[in-house]
């Protein structure tokens, strides 16, 4: 706008404020991001439709417009009760209308109203307002007098920090003697948030209005100086580093001339032999030529510098062609697997028939290993013994709990802090690229949005496809086919199939009393006494002692909890010693209870007598076998079935097939037909806060049923595991050796199994075999007179009728 345009302006806008009548009902426009304040002359760009029809309606009449700031700016047509009630009521000066629609209108705040009522909302907003009058000012008032110096003086100050002062806004502000009309100046072009500023507006009180103003302006006056100096610091920080970077080539130029080499081309001379001393690949040679070419060319401090070091160290540390010599001496390596482990002869076997392989075609590539069983077995340290068998590094890392793919291909390099997978992690610490490599607890991968680990280790355990495993990290092949990788898992079930089919499953079922005997003498009792400063002389356990911890405090497949009531009684001598006891020390089975306490299990079954309705049948846990109760009960009722104890839907389908199988052949065990129609049933299988479920159930159910229709009890020395079918044929069922050993822990002597599991029999351990007697069966009449006992006087069924002779109802297809 030109100095006469300026000059024209003010005068009218001088005239009118002389003779000016503000009307009681005039046109509301919204405003956004902006409160008006009163002698406040500003450009508005006119957009929304009630906005524009607004304005024109102004311009038609007299000219004058409410102009009130909405609550939220991004509202494109707010409400009434969405527009503060406090505004300024504006005068359009001049209008012009756009192309695209738009009005740009120049308006002058006049003088600060409230909106009273709504008159319309429609087309566009027409309110009744009320003029807000200003309180009186004091005269006189020295603390005013101060007040208005001090905010000239911060408004000055932040000027000149903006670099916006000049002469005509310090006279501006010295010619403004109003506090009121200071304020809303100052208030005006402060960068204040709208509560703020529409707090302002409402204030009534001058001099009130004007203390809010100085106490803004103290605070942007803070602001302001720290933005200054963040600015000043950011240009001295910019002009030292390119003094920096000019002092730095003077250097370089200095040391040419000397004929010596600076610090970075040393370091660019290290990698490159580093690189050829790495013997990698030719793709990798290529892709670390080429990086330490970009190297070369960066500046030293550059952001990126960091990321192309790390990389390059990660290339040249990285075992390409490093490797351990196996050692292949198979009687030597056996002697060194019986050593550390008691048993296990299986998975001894297979580490053998490894090596002798190995040693006949040393191109074979290395197994994928998945070692199943409960907790404290020994799958983990069997691992550590055999590389140290095949004297090959060991390195472990546990996979429970991993949900990022990254933690097994890595990150890739355009993250921050990006790194290898936890196998390329593993094999550069090792220092070859052929260790014994154990991923413990392979069953507990999760997954989340973050990837699926387990499908990233497809690549890894497959021996056809690890010789070009790709890490996102370094995006070039790494051969794994040498790693030779051995996992741990207590079950499959949660392991996903496509996984498990690269692996060779070698199951631990769990140790027998003899062998947790061997172990504890062998390595528990050794190294317990060791850990706790002891010497073998000082104490000694009784082989009746040692059975009575096995059997009476622990229940377990594996030997944790043993070693660590073997520990317990090595604490408490190693006490003894320390206080001025005198060794040795002998535990026997009478002072065991002094160290250890009450016993915590008892080896023989839970009831006392064989009992009606009350049947044992056989679990398989995660944490290896046990033995399952089942109790059936009759009472008054329509033949109703009700089974408890949290069964799963396959355990409750096998309780509904004992039942129709009983119901339906009970002819042939004397019971009349009538017998169910005034009795439900109701099965139940204790220890309720524990799900269970599985088929192999059904036999036990059967067989507790009959017990309660026939009065004749279970043997509670038998325990029995199969599916049962409607007409009565026992299927076979998995995890037989975990079941046996959890019934001789229960005091089980005989136990009946389905005839197809005959085979698995030659896995139960001999001196298992001779502690307890396995009996095969085809169907339930097999089972029934080795399960219930003859029935006595005492111990006779409610209802009854005379065998009969006839053939049962259900016969077998």
């Amino acid at each position: 706008m030109a100095e006469s345009d300026k000059d024209d302006l003010i005068s009218i806008i001088e005239e009118e404020e002389e003779d000016m009548d503000i009307p009681e009902a005039m046109p509301l426009m919204p405003v956004r991001d902006v409160v008006i304040f009163t002698d406040m002359l500003l450009p508005l760009f006119v957009g929304r439709k009630k906005s524009v029809r607004a304005v024109e309606e102004a311009v038609a009449n007299d000219g004058f417009l409410m102009l009130v700031t909405q609550q939220d700016p991004g509202n494109e047509n707010p409400k009434p009760e969405e527009i503060f009630s406090v505004g300024t009521v504006g005068r359009v000066i001049r209008m012009l209308k756009l192309p695209d629609g738009r009005l740009k209108a120049l308006v002058q705040g006049v003088a600060k109203a409230r909106v009273v009522e709504y008159v319309r909302k429609r087309s566009w907003y027409h309110v009744k307002i009320s003029l807000i009058e200003d309180q009186p000012v004091p005269e006189n008032d020295l603390t005013l007098e101060a007040l208005k110096r001090n905010v000239r003086e911060y408004s000055e100050k932040i000027m000149t920090l903006r670099g916006e002062m000049s002469s005509d806004v310090g006279a501006i502000l010295e010619s403004i003697e109003e506090p009121g009309k200071l304020a809303d100046l100052v208030a005006s072009n402060l960068k204040l948030k709208i509560q703020e500023s529409q707090m302002i507006l409402e204030i009534t009180d001058p001099v009130e209005r004007l203390r809010k103003v100085n106490e803004l302006l103290s605070r942007e006056v803070d602001l302001s100086a720290m933005q200054a100096k963040i600015q000043s610091d950011v240009k001295d920080e910019i002009s030292k580093s390119q003094r920096d970077y000019y002092l730095r080539e003077q250097v370089r130029a200095i040391h040419r001339e000397l004929g010596e080499m600076d610090e970075k081309a040393l370091e660019i001379e290290e990698y490159k032999r580093r690189i050829k001393k790495a013997r990698m690949g030719k793709d990798a040679r290529e892709e670390a030529e080429k990086q330490l070419r970009r190297l070369e060319q960066m500046h030293p401090d550059a952001a990126e510098a960091s990321i192309v070091r790390n990389y390059l160290d990660w290339l040249v540390e990285l075992p390409w062609q490093k490797a351990t010599k196996d050692h292949f001496d198979i009687p030597g390596a056996k002697k060194i697997l019986d050593e550390d482990h008691f048993g296990l002869d299986k998975v001894k076997e297979r580490i053998l028939e490894y090596l002798s392989v190995r040693k006949l075609n040393s191109e074979t590539k290395g197994p994928i290993l998945c070692f199943v069983g409960p907790p404290g077995v020994g799958k983990t340290s069997l691992g550590r013994a055999i590389s140290k068998a095949m004297r090959r590094k060991f390195f472990r890392i546990s996979l429970g709990g991993v949900r990022d793919e990254a933690e097994i291909r890595g990150h890739r390099r355009t993250y921050i802090g990006a790194m290898p997978g936890r196998i390329l992690q593993g094999l550069k610490q090792c220092g070859s690229h052929n260790p014994v490599f154990m991923m413990d607890e392979i069953d507990k991968l999760g997954s989340d949005f973050r990837g699926d680990p387990s499908s990233a280790l497809l690549e890894a355990l497959d021996p056809e496809q690890n010789a070009n495993f790709s890490d996102h990290y370094l995006n070039l092949s790494f051969d794994l086919s040498r790693v030779m990788f051995i996992l741990t898992a207590n079950m499959t079930d949660t392991i996903p199939s496509a996984l498990l089919d690269r692996m060779e499953v070698i199951r631990l079922s769990g140790y027998t009393e003899e062998e947790k005997m061997g172990i504890a003498e062998k390595h528990l009792l050794p190294r317990q006494i060791k850990e706790n400063g002891l010497k073998p002389k000082n104490l000694s356990i009784a082989d009746k002692a040692m059975r009575q911890i096995i059997n009476e405090y622990t229940s377990e497949a594996g030997v944790r909890n043993l070693e660590r009531e073997i520990g317990s009684i090595c604490r408490k001598v190693a006490r003894k010693l320390a206080e001025g006891g005198k060794g040795p020390f002998s535990i026997t089975r009478a002072s065991l209870q002094k160290y250890l306490g009450i016993p915590q299990y008892y080896p023989e079954m839970d009831q006392e007598e064989s009992q009606v309705g009350l049947s044992t049948g056989l679990a398989w846990t995660e944490v290896g076998g046990d033995v399952l109760y089942i109790e059936v009960s009759l009472f008054s009722g329509k033949g109703d079935l009700l089974i408890t104890g949290q069964i799963g839907e396959v355990m409750q389908e096998s309780a509904r097939a004992a039942v129709t199988y009983a119901r339906a052949n009970m002819d042939r065990w004397g019971v009349d037909e009538s017998f169910f129609e005034n009795q439900d049933i109701h099965i139940h299988v204790p220890a309720g806060a524990i799900p269970k479920d599985g088929p192999s159930a059904g036999v036990a159910i059967a067989a507790a049923l009959i017990s309660v229709m026939t009065g004749r009890a279970v043997n509670k020395y038998v325990a029995m595991t199969g599916e049962i079918t409607l007409r009565g044929r026992v299927l076979p069922i998995g995890g037989l050796k975990e079941k046996a050993l959890g019934a001789l822990r229960g005091g089980i002597r005989t136990v009946i199994l389905p005839e197809k599991n005959k085979k698995d029999l030659s896995e139960i351990p001999a001196n298992l075999k001779r502690k307890m007697k396995f009996i095969t069966v085809r169907h339930m009449d097999e089972v029934l007179p080795i399960a219930l006992e003859e029935a006595s006087t005492k111990k006779k069924s409610a209802v009854r009728k005379k065998p009969s002779s006839k053939p049962p109802k259900a016969v077998e297809a």
